[in-house]
């Protein structure tokens, strides 16, 4: 892994961009905008996929797996702090005295002097970045967005506008969203993650004081998530704005309703300075209605009226991989969520439960680095104990990070108080076809984990596809 170094300075002008991991939904939003500049873009990345193949189709020089040959002639060289300091690519640039800047870097680079949207949080990042950009176009505007996934409606987690405003999805992870010249902050919620990057709690919370307090318009933060209320008490700024279900809260939900009709499982009414207005979401989940909320408070600090920032809002239709459904076999759906943590997890799977009915839920969880698993092995089981019927308990994902010898996803399942309710297997055709057996007409299949975990749902589809109905319903 290797840590962005901010300090840097960004070259002046680019002519041809280079990125190495380049196919990640990130990396390859930047490159999309990158070729809509005109600016020749090339890339690699260690496997094939479908954002290779679409950039390829766009004009991009990609390629698979890693070689100093495909630098060509880029000037500038864009990274994750994924890779490794032995990437040979990295290095060559480095021994060439190219630019070599963190993806952050660029996103920087892109906004340049733009009214800045900046979306920071835990959980709920994507969403609401997606109901903020989908809400905005809805009302005339035209931002330029940059996303950590792809929203559903649009086909693209990246996109340039011909207005001033730009909108990001601000990474926490490595430090990086103090960067920005933000000027209007969304802070979804502050649950203390990434603490191989920051060390600790403390200093996980200072970085979003830090972050908020730049902003040069606006905060908007949550009234109900305690990390929120805890960043919120040390603000020095003059304009905050909360949001939430709290009675305090200036952006307020009321009447909030989860089982509603699949076209709108979810209704609320949302109250500001005396006025109230009524919203249904196409998308699940209690957690949702917050990620709205929050997205009609930012619209209010723009200066859009709360009737038009909640018809807005409510067109949005999801983001990939959010709870997305890949199909259904014999009576069964398949879902992927991104969840990888706790907290992520069980908004997840509170929303699968508020839409089920009478079925089961089979959650298919691959843990996410060995760092996070180590640390909340306890957390993940317990959630999933909780609101899970069943568990099919995956190894990690390790991502950046090297084997920590005895973090498995053995940990998580022993962790199980009943072990009937957890099967861990490390092989993934033995993960489907025991997914299949246990399965049953009406329940839910949802794979959870921001790795690879969503390559498992066609075998898992096709297992079901082969699987007797009356072997499945002897699970």
């Amino acid at each position: 892994m290797i840590r962005p170094d901010l300090s840097l300075p960004l070259p002046d002008e680019i002519h041809a961009a280079h990125f190495i991991g380049i196919g990640g939904s990130g990396m390859s939003g930047l490159a999309r905008m990158f070729l809509a500049r005109g600016i020749p873009v090339s890339g690699s990345d260690r496997a094939d996929s479908a954002n290779l193949r679409a950039l390829a189709e766009l004009g991009a020089d990609v390629h698979v797996g890693h070689d100093a040959a495909h630098l060509g002639d880029a000037d500038t060289v864009i990274h994750t702090g994924a890779i490794w300091p032995e990437n040979p690519e990295y290095v060559t640039a480095k021994q060439r005295g190219l630019a070599v800047i963190h993806r952050s870097q660029a996103l920087h680079w892109l906004i340049g002097g733009r009214r800045l949207v900046s979306v920071a949080g835990a959980h709920g990042k994507t969403t609401s970045t997606g109901m903020i950009v989908t809400a905005l176009q809805a009302v005339g505007t035209d931002p330029t967005f940059v996303n950590g996934g792809v929203i559903a409606q649009l086909g693209a987690s990246s996109g340039t506008g011909s207005d001033d405003l730009f909108v990001i999805e601000a990474d926490e992870s490595d430090g990086t969203f103090e960067l920005y010249d933000t000027s209007v902050a969304l802070i979804t919620n502050v649950d203390p993650d990434h603490l191989d990057h920051y060390g600790t709690a403390d200093a996980f919370y200072d970085a979003f004081v830090r972050f908020a307090d730049k902003a040069r318009e606006a905060v908007v933060i949550s009234a109900d998530d305690a990390g929120a209320r805890r960043v919120h008490a040390q603000l020095a700024h003059a304009h905050v704005v909360t949001f939430g279900t709290d009675a305090a809260a200036d952006v307020r939900i009321d009447a909030l309703r989860t089982d509603g009709p699949a076209s709108a499982p979810v209704s609320f009414t949302l109250s500001h300075a005396g006025r109230t207005v009524a919203l249904h979401l196409p998308v699940p989940g209690a957690h949702n209605a917050v990620n709205a909320a929050g997205a009609v408070a930012v619209l209010l600090t723009l200066g859009i009226d709360l009737d038009d920032a909640a018809r807005a809002v409510e067109r949005f239709t999801g983001t990939v991989r959010r709870f997305e459904l890949h199909g259904v076999a014999r009576g069964v759906s398949v879902y992927d969520d991104y969840a990888h943590h706790p907290t992520e997890v069980a908004a997840a799977l509170t929303a699968a439960r508020s839409v089920v009915g009478e079925g089961r839920i089979i959650a298919i969880q691959q843990p996410h680095t060995y760092s996070r698993t180590q640390q909340m092995h306890h957390e993940f089981a317990e959630v999933l104990e909780s609101l899970a019927d069943h568990t099919v308990m995956l190894d990690v994902y390790g991502a950046r990070e090297d084997p920590v010898p005895g973090v498995t996803g053995k940990l998580v399942s022993d962790d199980f108080a009943d072990p009937s309710h957890v099967h861990y297997v490390v092989d993934w055709q033995d993960a489907a076809d025991y997914t299949a057996s246990i399965a049953r007409d009406g329940d839910f299949v949802i794979t959870l984990g921001c790795g690879n975990v969503y390559q498992i749902i066609p075998q898992v589809l096709e297992a079901l596809g082969r699987t007797p109905a009356a072997a499945a319903a002897r699970g």
